[in-house]
């Protein structure tokens, strides 16, 4: 983190004992030792640790064991290790250190800095290989190896000679970052302490039109990942789980072909092979049924059972065909409920020898909550079956191969303005062979290719580019599809002895960046292409829509490391976009978190280049949001653009209520006051399936039979159906002069030029009533607005808005309860 970041030199230093700097340094050393290590206790996981001494007969922590800097390669939890660190001082004036990433030592790491706490992009490489990336510089040599005892552990590194003005530095950076983690870790628990005997607030709002100003009218947008079975089992409403028989241990070890299928009854054999002129190559695998007896049943129980509802009819389809010499016949497609009892009845013939699309529609008699899918072949035979499918003729705007109804319409109750597709770390995937490709996810069901999901599971792709751009069309959100920058995920697991070719830092080959440059320039065509000309965009003609998509926006990359070899890669894909494709807005990526040397390296990077605007993600403290409401107004307005694309509030345990989304609310206020730096905000994740949940808290949870909306969804969805395209300065004054008082009272003032109508947001995070007095310009007697209000305690997950109506004047009142989100629309004219 750089100076500039920090709050200030001076706010810093008021965090020390109650001493003046003079006095403090005044009879200090010019020079001391210091000793530089990595815990071996938690494998460095912790970072490199420093310790200072006059004398080096005894030492003392340095920021009381403070981590200046961490490895960041691999996986989080399992590596991100810095073994035996050797921190060394250049001719050049600059700290260097490097370490091993393993106990091998083979693999190393580099990352340089001037003053020990704003470290420079990380390097990776192989000792002694041919390849090697060595770091340029030339080591002063004063360093040399020791143990020492810090804090009553014998520690290995080196110690070498410092300043006692580095040493401070380094002391009074600690001691500013553990205030500031101090105050980040705040949380509403401790209020009755922290506000004990505070009563009611008055503020006033003064709003100034006349200062008015435009902000983006796509400020919040929705993150789609298939996360916590957010596609397939979730919004892709295909109701047979592998249907495509293509499960396997590469998705979850004790995963096979045959998962989730089952035979019942002696008369018969079931097995899944990828034998010869399979459906097609994407999709090798199918099942055969051997039967030599009629009566075998072979079973689907989908995705935790299947719900089906009384009245409603349902879609079949299978791919069947016969061995060559062998016979077929007749099939019964039975619903079954959780007893067993039959609910709908159809039947296919399978006699072809060829592979022959069935189709058939059932109609179901009663609801079911855990039913199954059934097939019984009637003569013996031998059967050959793929794409085994069932879908409601119940989807999202009705379409085939569509999306859950219920679950799709609570997205678009968000009404966002905008979709990222894939992801995530779905997108670059975990290894560069499983990097999302999007040209997998189009053409006919039996054609996509299926994609082992990074969390754990399986990718039928059902749900694909096609289906995105749909979904986006049918809600009028626009689609912001994001595509790997030639590297897979940063959190990829690591290849030992293969670090340059393989693994996080790999990157596809340059000798096949070109015609993965190609693959992204097709995704455009796809989407906005003339079906006459170019063969993608024939291709979405042919899927059912001719007309293009209207594609305006592209991500490359997601929270990538921002080294070398990324930026090699997105440097060419983005100059190939910007050259074919000028109309379309590239969004860059500044790294997984909101500082360090990724974010700083990222920034740099794309304001060098002039990318447009940049994915910024971060999940935080509630404190965290609350203590840094200012941290858009810092942005330098002549570099890119910001899109939020991640974010969240997270507590200990991870739950969504009140508190969450409150200290979000509050947060929104401040990006709609930056409306014109921040272009779109998305939190994430979006979905999460009961019992599959790998990542809390999520928006939106379900299980196949209910959805159910979060207290942060409500939080977006206030915001997402009461934005605005002009932002109205307000001045807030309170009679409290407490700074931790004020800055839990937000508001903002938006005007939406579509309806005319003004929207004051106001947000409460106090356990005390607000006194609200609000100030509009002229012109606003007598109007009746409608009053939008989500309360209750910090803990609570089901809190839902209320509405009602207020009588407004160019100066009203409206009391803010305790721990609320109040949004007051204004109906100033009729929709343009």
């Amino acid at each position: 983190m750089k100076w500039k970041h920090w709050v200030a030199l001076g706010a810093a230093l008021c965090f020390l004992p109650d001493m003046s700097y003079a006095q403090d340094v005044a009879n200090r050393l010019d020079s001391v030792y210091i000793f530089s290590y990595a815990t071996a206790s938690d494998a460095g996981r912790s970072g490199l640790k420093l310790a200072w001494s006059r004398d080096t007969e005894r030492w003392y922590s340095v920021g009381d064991g403070y981590g200046y800097v961490k490895s960041d390669y691999g996986a989080w939890g399992s590596e991100k290790r810095m073994i035996r660190p050797h921190l060394m001082r250049g001719t050049d004036g600059k700290w260097h250190c490097v370490w091993q990433l393993n106990e091998e030592g083979k693999e190393l790491a580099h990352a340089a800095s001037a003053d020990l706490t704003d470290w420079k992009r990380q390097t990776y490489f192989l000792k002694g290989n041919e390849r090697q990336i060595k770091p340029e510089f030339t080591p002063a040599g004063h360093e040399q190896p020791a143990s020492v005892w810090v804090e009553g552990t014998l520690q290995q590194g080196y110690v070498q000679k410092a300043a006692w003005t580095e040493v401070d530095h380094l002391i009074r950076f600690a001691s500013y970052r553990a205030n500031k983690a101090r105050m980040e870790g705040e949380q509403t628990v401790q209020d009755a302490e922290r506000f004990a005997g505070l009563k009611e607030v008055n503020l006033q709002v003064d709003v100034h039109p006349d200062k008015a100003r435009p902000i983006s009218d796509k400020l919040i947008g929705v993150f789609f990942e298939d996360i916590n079975y957010g596609a397939d089992g979730g919004l892709y409403a295909e109701l047979i789980q592998n249907r495509d028989f293509e499960y396997s241990s590469a998705d979850r070890k004790e995963w096979n072909g045959a998962y989730a299928w089952t035979l019942e009854g002696d008369g018969g054999k079931f097995t899944v092979e990828a034998g010869t002129e399979p459906i097609h190559a994407n999709n090798p695998h199918y099942a055969i049924l051997d039967i030599h007896q009629p009566g075998v049943m072979l079973k689907n129980t989908g995705y935790d059972g299947i719900v089906l509802k009384k009245g409603e009819k349902y879609d079949f389809s299978l791919f069947g065909r016969i061995p060559a010499g062998k016979k077929g016949g007749k099939i019964h497609v039975l619903l079954l409920d959780k007893d067993g009892k039959e609910v709908a009845r159809t039947s296919v013939k399978i006699t072809s020898a060829n592979w022959k699309k069935q189709q058939a529609v059932l109609k179901v008699n009663a609801d079911v909550n855990a039913g199954s899918l059934a097939l019984i072949p009637q003569q013996a035979g031998t059967y050959e079956l793929d794409m085994i499918s069932l879908f409601p003729q119940h989807t999202f705007h009705g379409h085939t191969n569509g999306l859950r109804a219920d679950l799709a319409q609570a997205i678009a109750d968000l009404h966002p303005r905008f979709v990222r597709f894939p992801g995530g770390c779905v997108a670059h995937g975990n290894g560069i062979a499983n990097i999302y490709d999007w040209k997998g996810s189009i053409g006919p069901l039996e054609a996509r290719k299926p994609l082992r999901n990074l969390w754990g599971y399986h990718q039928t792709r059902g749900l694909g580019y096609f289906e995105y751009f749909q979904f986006c069309e049918d809600m009028g959100a626009e689609p912001v599809p994001v595509v790997a920058a030639g590297v897979p995920c940063q959190n990829s697991a690591c290849i030992p002895g293969k670090l340059l070719s393989g693994g996080q830092q790999g990157g596809i080959p340059m000798e096949e960046m070109d015609a993965y440059v190609q693959d992204i320039l097709d995704l455009i065509e796809y989407a906005n292409g003339d079906p006459q000309t170019n063969k993608w965009a024939k291709m979405r003609a042919e899927a059912g829509h001719p007309e293009p998509f209207n594609l305006k926006y592209i991500g490359i990359g997601n929270e990538d490391l921002i080294t070398d070899i990324f930026e090699e890669r997105f440097t060419m894909i983005y100059e190939a976009v910007k050259k074919q494709y000028p109309e379309v807005t590239v969004i860059g990526t500044v790294g997984p978190f909101y500082e360090g040397s990724d974010y700083e390296e990222g920034w740099e990077l794309a304001t060098r280049l002039n990318v447009p605007m940049v994915d910024e993600h971060y999940y935080n403290t509630p404190g965290w949001f609350i203590n840094n409401q200012d941290f858009y107004d810092r942005y330098d307005r002549s570099k890119p653009k910001v899109y939020l694309g991640e974010y969240a509030a997270h507590l200990l345990g991870r739950p969504n209520n009140i508190e969450t989304a409150l200290a979000e609310a509050l947060y929104l206020t401040s990006v709609e006051r930056n409306g014109d730096v921040v272009q779109m905000s998305s939190y994430a994740p979006l979905l999460a399936k009961e019992g599959h949940t790998q990542w809390n808290p999520d928006l939106i949870y379900f299980n196949n039979q209910e959805v159910k909306p979060t207290v942060g969804y409500y939080t977006q969805l206030l915001y997402g159906q009461h934005t605005g395209d002009s932002y109205l300065p307000s001045e807030n004054r309170t009679d409290n002069p407490r700074a931790d008082v004020n800055k839990r009272i937000a508001s903002s003032v938006v005007r939406d030029s579509r309806t005319g109508d003004i929207i004051v947001k106001l947000v409460n995070l106090l356990p005390v009533t607000v006194n609200t007095q609000v100030n509009l310009p002229a012109g606003i007697d007598g109007k009746t607005a409608t009053l939008y209000m989500l309360s209750g305690k910090p803990d609570d997950k089901q809190a839902k808005p209320t509405e009602s109506t207020l009588e407004v004047n160019n100066a009203f009142a409206y009391q803010m309860p305790a721990y609320s989100l109040n949004v007051i629309r204004i109906p100033m004219g009729t929709e343009k």
